[in-house]
């Protein structure tokens, strides 16, 4: 029989379409190929993107924007918000604007045009995470911008564009709704029990032990109780923490591991899946928060969001995340 399941964070409902249930090999998914040709994101065409504002592992004698990086970071040539001006808030009645400031950045994550982020070597993705962090800390020096939005489209149908590997971020002048929400559902949580609805979730996740994925002494890979998507997957610090960019070395290092492995059973059960990745991390500027808890979300690509879901905010998963999650352990 199908299944309601609120998110206890948000309390956005999801169906669980059981009647559907598929097995990972029922999914078709287009192969994200190398179709060859120029790419400004190889080595050589440096001078094709925008200026970097960060580069790992060039020789120091070499100049910048020059070959011979681990990791770039450029800015977008084609941003959806640009660095200069003024914000310039002011209302037309009951409507508000604001100029479209802000900042739209790539992450090149590997100088390997056939690179793909779920083999990269544990040291390049320890480079991929160390950049986030590192813009995060330059780009939160802006009184401007409020959140820097990380994200990571892989295939066409989670809308990337470009077949070199890369991750993007944006900073933003206020405030994603889905972030308020976040904040304001835990915080609601916090006030009833005194504890981090995230710090709840993985205690009862470790007592249950049916949708744990996989885990080391810092990180936990869940599939949340009421996901989006078959396959959706959460990555969490063990010991609460509401800032990614306070994550020392060591930290970071054991993310790659973890997200090395989380993706490497992904691919095992859906080979070349198309998905997206967001970390969600609290506010810039904000001091340590109790109630939140910092994460990725991974997100596959395959269902499709049509008339129902528009009009209602429901999401149809035609796969329990118990079974996913048996998927998932199962594939190594």
């Amino acid at each position: 029989m199908p299944e309601l399941r609120k998110d206890p964070v948000l309390g956005r409902w999801i169906i669980i379409a059981t009647e559907r249930s598929k097995r990972p090999t029922d999914f078709v998914v287009e192969e994200f190929k190398t179709t060859g040709g120029f790419c400004p994101l190889c080595p050589g065409n440096e001078k094709t993107t925008p200026r970097e504002v960060l580069a790992y592992g060039r020789d120091p004698n070499m100049p910048a924007n020059s070959a011979g990086w681990q990791l770039r970071v450029v800015p977008n040539k084609y941003p959806a918000l640009v660095i200069e001006g003024d914000l310039e808030k002011h209302g037309e009645g009951l409507y508000d604007r604001m100029n479209g400031i802000g900042a739209h950045e790539v992450v090149i994550e590997s100088p390997r045009h056939e690179d793909r982020f779920t083999f990269l070597p544990h040291d390049q993705m320890v480079l991929v995470f160390r950049a986030f962090r590192n813009r995060i800390h330059d780009l939160g020096r802006d009184h401007r911008f409020r959140y820097v939005m990380v994200f990571k489209n892989y295939g066409r149908a989670a809308g990337a564009s470009l077949e070199h590997s890369h991750s993007q971020l944006v900073a933003l002048p206020i405030l994603p709704r889905m972030v308020i929400s976040e904040l304001d559902g835990s915080l609601s949580y916090f006030k009833y029990k005194d504890r981090c609805v995230f710090c709840d979730i993985i205690r009862q996740e470790a007592q249950q032990d049916t949708r744990v994925v996989c885990q080391n002494d810092y990180f936990v890979t869940l599939t949340p109780f009421a996901p989006r998507s078959p396959f959706e997957m959460w990555i969490l610090p063990k010991h609460h923490s509401s800032s990614y960019a306070d994550q020392d070395d060591q930290s970071l290092s054991a993310l790659a591991d973890i997200f090395s492995e989380t993706m490497r059973r992904l691919d095992a059960c859906i080979a070349n899946v198309p998905y997206n990745f967001v970390l969600h991390t609290q506010p810039l500027g904000s001091q340590p928060l109790e109630h939140y808890h910092w994460h990725f979300e991974i997100v596959p690509k395959l269902t499709s969001i049509a008339g129902f879901e528009w009009g209602t905010g429901f999401y149809i998963n035609p796969m329990p995340p118990e079974d996913t999650c048996r998927y998932l352990r199962e594939a190594l």
